[in-house]
């Protein structure tokens, strides 16, 4: 009888877990966070139409699992969404919540996630709706996925943002929303979370102090003689170090500013920004 119970026990148990996946199990994920430069603007031999193949070439080379853009309007989207069918994306377009102006888009690989929830917030007074936020010049916005893992199942968010360029109190009180936006959405303190973007800010700003309180700057797994300012200005100087991806429940691997030529001496005004890590 002892036995039966045994065998019965067993059986019970492999039924139990059929097609269940041991989601203790480490994965890792390539994370690239790009401002792409827009291509509406008045950029002669950098512009859009030139600089598209190096766009195309930096993603086929580098395999990112997931990453997010700043400053891509409809077109660039549809050229990415054309030449790479493997990934998917969300976001909407920041003047109108759907396709006009300009998207901060997370692309994420079909073959190994899934969207389990998503949605869009502007950086201002009035968050759920389309608008601009204290002293912005424009209209700014930060579009956010929860993902999944399909193998191993695990969950994990994912905030992608592009703070104004002329407003400094938009620009602080942006981080403040940020972190209010993600403590609410996020709702286990213990899921990963990562925040990438233009922040038009170095880090040494006061206006990080909040943010660095919650989430890690994964730049700093590399020694400060190795960071690489990441506005190249197309070579024409004022180089600056203002694009970031935090983290917070992972460990950062790896950590690589895209200043490679593929195929074009600058592929954007910004060098995209990789980090790889473990969950």
């Amino acid at each position: 009888m002892k036995v039966k119970f045994i065998v019965l026990l067993s059986v019970a148990v492999i039924l139990l877990c059929d097609g269940c996946t041991d989601n203790k199990k480490d994965i890792e994920i390539k994370y690239i966070s790009y401002n792409i430069r827009n291509s509406r603007a008045n950029d002669g031999d950098n512009a859009w139409d030139i600089r598209k193949p190096a766009t195309k070439e930096m993603i086929e080379k580098e395999q990112p699992d997931i990453f997010g853009l700043q400053e891509a309007y409809i077109e660039q989207l549809w050229y990415i969404d054309k030449n790479f069918p493997n990934y998917n994306r969300v976001g909407v377009g920041r003047d109108d919540g759907k396709e006009d102006g300009e998207f901060m888009a997370v692309y994420y690989r079909n073959d190994k996630f899934k969207v389990v929830d998503n949605g869009d917030f502007w950086l201002s007074e009035t968050p759920d709706s389309c608008s601009f936020g204290w002293d912005a010049a424009c209209r700014r916005i930060v579009t956010w996925a929860k993902l999944k893992e399909l193998d191993s199942k695990k969950v994990f968010y994912v905030f992608n943002t592009h703070l104004d360029h002329i407003g400094e109190v938009a620009r602080e009180q942006s981080i403040l929303l940020i972190i209010k936006k993600i403590n609410k959405i996020v709702h286990k303190k213990k899921i990963p979370v990562f925040l990438s973007g233009d922040f038009n800010s170095n880090v040494s700003s006061h206006i990080f102090d909040p943010l660095k309180a919650e989430m890690k700057d994964s730049r700093t797994i590399l020694p400060e003689s190795e960071w690489v300012p990441t506005f190249n200005n197309y070579g024409n100087g004022d180089d600056a170090l203002i694009d970031y991806i935090f983290y917070k429940n992972a460990e950062v691997l790896d950590f690589k500013t895209l200043n490679g030529n593929y195929g074009k001496p600058y592929i954007s005004d910004h060098y995209p920004i990789m980090a790889t890590f473990k969950m």
